[in-house]
């Protein structure tokens, strides 16, 4: 039974091991793979993934104690839970943990460099607009690709098609001409 809840590795190595894993995870998540997320937020879906895979690991015996694999999600849960706070507490954590929006049309054209950093195809594009119920880009006011990965579209009609509302559209008449 005491090998069942003896540590195997040192406590610092471990917290040491889930601080790397989750820093490093972090980092790749915000800045190679950031529209691909989906709704949940970087951290969150991190957090998720590092803890499932720490507590199979510990139940499954990989970690030869349960201590140590509670040790190494103790350590995962303390790190979620900072930035959560610190995000929450400072615009600059929340800035670099959420990439900001980025702008994909506007007035009714495609911002082609855009795209290009995000990596989506004119294609892809009007798939998305399609899904949002907008068959037409020139009808576009703006449309942003959001930090967790989703699309706000704002037509010339004033009316915003993703949950996201702008009251400075009611204002416009239609696209500008020429």
């Amino acid at each position: 039974m005491d090998e069942l809840f003896s540590l195997e590795f040192p406590v610092w190595q471990m917290v040491l091991r889930g601080t790397a894993v989750y820093g490093f995870l972090l980092l790749v998540f915000r800045f190679v793979l950031r529209r691909d997320i989906g709704s949940m937020g970087v951290a969150d879906l991190l957090f998720v993934v590092l803890v499932a895979d720490a507590s199979s690991n510990a139940m499954q015996g990989e970690y030869r104690t349960v201590s140590d694999g509670l040790v190494l999600v103790s350590t995962l849960i303390a790190w979620n839970f900072a930035l959560d706070w610190l995000s929450y507490r400072s615009p600059a954590v929340a800035r670099f943990l959420e990439p900001p929006p980025e702008v994909l049309i506007k007035h009714g054209r495609a911002m082609k460099r855009a795209m290009k950093r995000e990596m989506i195809t004119q294609d892809e594009l009007e798939a998305q607009l399609r899904e949002q119920g907008v068959e037409d880009i020139r009808k576009v006011r703006v449309a942003r690709m959001e930090g967790d990965g989703q699309l706000s579209v704002f037509t010339y009609n004033g009316r915003g098609t993703g949950e996201h509302r702008d009251a400075s559209l009611q204002q416009d008449a239609g696209p500008p001409a020429g």
